[in-house]
C-alpha cells in the first residue's frame, strides 16, 4: 500500500528478492486488495472532502520513490502457483479460488425466467381449457334453453290456437245426442281454483228477449259462501255462447256452476229460476 519508510521498503525488497514464499503471499494480497477495490461503488466526493484533501497532500513532504531492483526472479519448483491463478499488469497473482468467487454467476433472473415462461404457458393451457369447458357448459345451457323457449314459443301458439277456435263466433258447434232427440241446451265449464281461471262454453241456448242477458255463476263450495257473478253472455244465432276467463278471485273452490236469464247489464245476486246448473 506504499505506507513504508525508505529504509523499510528497500528491506522488504531485499526479503523478497530472496524467498519466493513470500512474492507469493505478497501477490495473493495485492490482488485480494485489487478485487475488494472493485467491489465498492465509486461516489464523487462532497467539495468541502476534495479541498481538505488537497490542502493535506499539499503539507506532506514529498518523497521519491525508490526504484525496485530488478532481481532475476525464477520461480522454484517447489513453490507452484495455484492451477487457475492469474497475473494482473502488476505481477500480482490472484488465486483460483478468487476468481471462482468474483466470477460473474448466472444472475436469479437467468434462472428463474426460463421456469416463468413454462409456468405462464402452463397457467394459460389450464386457464384456455376451464374457458373451454364453461363456454361448452354455457352452450350447452343455451342449446336447453332456446329448446326450451321453442317448445314454450309452440305450447302457447297452441294455446292461442285452442282460444282462439273456442271464441270464433263463425266456429261451428255440433251437439251429438243419441237417436232423435232434440238437442236440449248445456254449458260445459272449465275452472281452476289456485289460479282463478275459468272457460264456459254454451250450446243450443234459447234466444233472450230484448233487454236480457244470461249470467254465469260459481257457487263456492264453503258453506254460507254468496254466489259468485262470473259473467254475462248472449248467444248467437245457433245458441252458442262464451265466457272466457272472467275476472275472479283466486283459491275459491267451486261446488257448482249455474246460469241465469237476468236483465242487461247483469246483477249481483241470481235470479230464479236456474236455466242449467252443474257440479
Amino acid at each position: 500500500m506504499q505506507l513504508l519508510s525508505k529504509e523499510e521498503t528497500a528491506e522488504v525488497a531485499a526479503y523478497l528478492a530472496q524467498s519466493a514464499d513470500a512474492r507469493r503471499d505478497l501477490a495473493e494480497i495485492q490482488g485480494d486488495l485489487a478485487i475488494y477495490a472493485h467491489t465498492v461503488d465509486l461516489h464523487s466526493p462532497p467539495v468541502q472532502v476534495r479541498e481538505r484533501l488537497m490542502k493535506q497532500v499539499a503539507r506532506e513532504k514529498k518523497t521519491v520513490p525508490i526504484d525496485r531492483p530488478v532481481v532475476a526472479e525464477t520461480r522454484a519448483p517447489e513453490t507452484p502457483v495455484r492451477p487457475g491463478s492469474i497475473f494482473t499488469e502488476s505481477g500480482a497473482v490472484v488465486p483460483s479460488y478468487v476468481t471462482e468467487e468474483i466470477a460473474p454467476k448466472r444472475g436469479i433472473a437467468g434462472k428463474v425466467l426460463p421456469w416463468i415462461g413454462w409456468a405462464v404457458a402452463a397457467g394459460l393451457a389450464v386457464t384456455t381449457g376451464k374457458f373451454y369447458h364453461e363456454r361448452e357448459a354455457m352452450r350447452g345451457a343455451m342449446t336447453a334453453q332456446a329448446s326450451r323457449l321453442d317448445q314454450l314459443t309452440a305450447d302457447v301458439a297452441s294455446a292461442r290456437q285452442v282460444m282462439d277456435t273456442m271464441t270464433d263466433s263463425s266456429a261451428m258447434r255440433v251437439t251429438l245426442t243419441k237417436g232423435q232427440t232434440a238437442p236440449v241446451p248445456q254449458g260445459r265449464a272449465t275452472y281452476v281454483a289456485s289460479k282463478g281461471t275459468l272457460i264456459f262454453l254454451a250450446s243450443n241456448l234459447e234466444p233472450l228477449q230484448p233487454g236480457k242477458t244470461y249470467e254465469l255463476w260459481l257457487i263456492p263450495a264453503a258453506d254460507g259462501g254468496s254466489p259468485i257473478p262470473a259473467g254475462t253472455f248472449r248467444p248467437d244465432e245457433r245458441g252458442n255462447a262464451s265466457v272466457i276467463m272472467p275476472p275472479l278471485p283466486k283459491g275459491v273452490e267451486a261446488k257448482a256452476f249455474g246460469v241465469t236469464v237476468e236483465n242487461e247489464g247483469g246483477s249481483t245476486t241470481p235470479t230464479q229460476p236456474i236455466i242449467l246448473a252443474g257440479e
